[in-house]
């Protein structure tokens, strides 16, 4: 029963994606041979996100070599933080929490939906993400999607899996993660 419900929860993250095809995300294609930047900028869904980056002075780097595994979150994602918040977080007096925030959705490695459920598996259920910006959050399984729980208790869904990039994946979420306070 245990191995089907794992070999559930890998065809339901990688639906589509057997057939070798990047999906679509934001109402365009991503392109496995361009890098992080050069996919998000064309995603309607992550303007924010992309405008965060900037402002974080994160482009050169997330257009590094990598491999980066990052947890995009959408527009939406953004939205749901209280009023006010993104705006002030844009703020240049304000980029260094930005950074620690942007950072926190980038992990040092190109961890495929495939291998995030395997190590959520392996653990009994729960496994600790250490991230670039010195965050740990815990994945784990529900309905058979990747979840991630952040610092604060938010959890965020992964929407999307495996957007493959010249310099890693990307993971898109639903929420946006913070680090514990």
């Amino acid at each position: 029963m245990k191995a089907f419900k794992l070999a559930t929860a890998i065809l339901a993250l990688s639906t589509g994606l057997a057939f070798a095809e990047n999906p679509m995300v934001g109402g365009a294609a991503m392109f496995e041979d361009k890098n992080i930047v050069e996919n998000a900028v064309n995603s309607a869904d992550h303007t924010t996100l992309v405008a965060a980056v900037q402002a974080a002075g994160l482009v050169e780097t997330l257009s590094g070599a990598g491999p980066f595994t990052v947890f995009a979150p959408t527009n939406e994602a953004f939205a749901k933080l209280p009023a006010g918040t993104v705006e002030n977080l844009l703020k240049p007096e304000n980029k260094d929490q930005l950074v620690k925030i942007l950072t926190c959705h980038v992990v040092a490695a190109n961890a495929m939906s495939t291998d995030i459920v395997g190590m959520i598996e392996a653990d009994g259920g729960m496994h600790k993400i250490g991230t670039v910006g010195g965050c740990e959050f815990t994945a784990s399984m529900k309905d058979g999607m990747v979840q991630i729980t952040d610092g604060m208790g938010n959890v965020a869904t992964v929407t999307i899996a495996d957007v493959k990039q010249s310099n890693g994946v990307i993971h898109v979420i639903d929420t946006v993660l913070l680090p514990a306070m």
